[in-house]
């Protein structure tokens, strides 16, 4: 999915630059770090759409990363790079709470698909990438655009997240306080003015009423 944000953690240098390229080259957006602890401090700075870690690593390791992000309350899909291939390795590595598993080496191209296959389960395995919206307004599931008969409307970062979350939660009242943890950092301050701007801006677009504000509770995105 063309311009999700990836944190990785690699610390082979080598690894870490060519994987860190290739995705760039497939439209992601890479943030790259080379130890547990760098990439701790990442994970509780930044929102990201997936992780990508490996597990021997310095500082702390893959495993117990992801096992205190998790307690933590951080949901991004994760897949596991290692070169550890035993059936407890692979138990703990699903227990600590990943989403998928590679073994090195391994080849760049099945990355690229396990990692495209855990950004489009937000959509609940949807048959085909582009959802109607109606009125010749369609969502790239894939690329994560909002199309109006065809030609892809400029938002914001946090206007597509926050579409993005809407498609993803349809018909379902989306508290205010869920939407400010979705689209702001942690050394971000949510801002209800800048909310009311990103869902006037996304209206004007597929119309006012398919986003209902619900007083005291936040907003809904009404399907078809």
């Amino acid at each position: 999915m063309a311009n999700a944000k990836i944190l990785l953690l690699e610390d082979d240098a080598n690894l870490n630059e060519t994987v860190t390229e290739f995705l760039e080259d497939e439209g992601y957006e890479v943030v790259s770090t080379y130890d547990g602890y760098e990439a701790q401090d990442k994970i509780y700075e930044s929102k990201f759409d997936l992780l990508l870690l490996d597990v021997n690593t310095p500082g702390i390791d893959g495993f117990t990363l992801l096992k205190e992000a998790r307690e933590n309350e951080v949901v991004a899909p994760s897949i596991f790079i290692t070169s550890l291939d035993g059936v407890d390795d692979l138990e703990k590595g699903f227990n600590s709470g990943c989403d998928d598993y590679i073994r090195k080496p391994f080849v760049l191209k099945e990355l690229s698909i396990r990692i495209e296959t855990l950004l489009r389960r937000g959509f609940f395995h949807e048959a085909n990438e582009l959802i109607s919206i109606g009125d010749g307004i369609e969502y790239n599931t894939k690329s994560n655009e909002l199309l109006v008969n065809g030609v892809a409307e400029t938002l914001g970062n946090k206007e597509s997240a926050l579409f993005k979350l809407f498609m993803q939660h349809p018909n379902e009242v989306l508290s205010h306080e869920r939407i400010y943890k979705e689209l702001w950092d942690y050394d971000e301050d949510p801002s209800d003015t800048a909310l009311r701007t990103y869902i006037k801006n996304i209206r004007k677009i597929i119309g006012k009423d398919r986003i209902v504000s619900i007083k005291k509770q936040g907003y809904k995105f009404t399907s078809k």
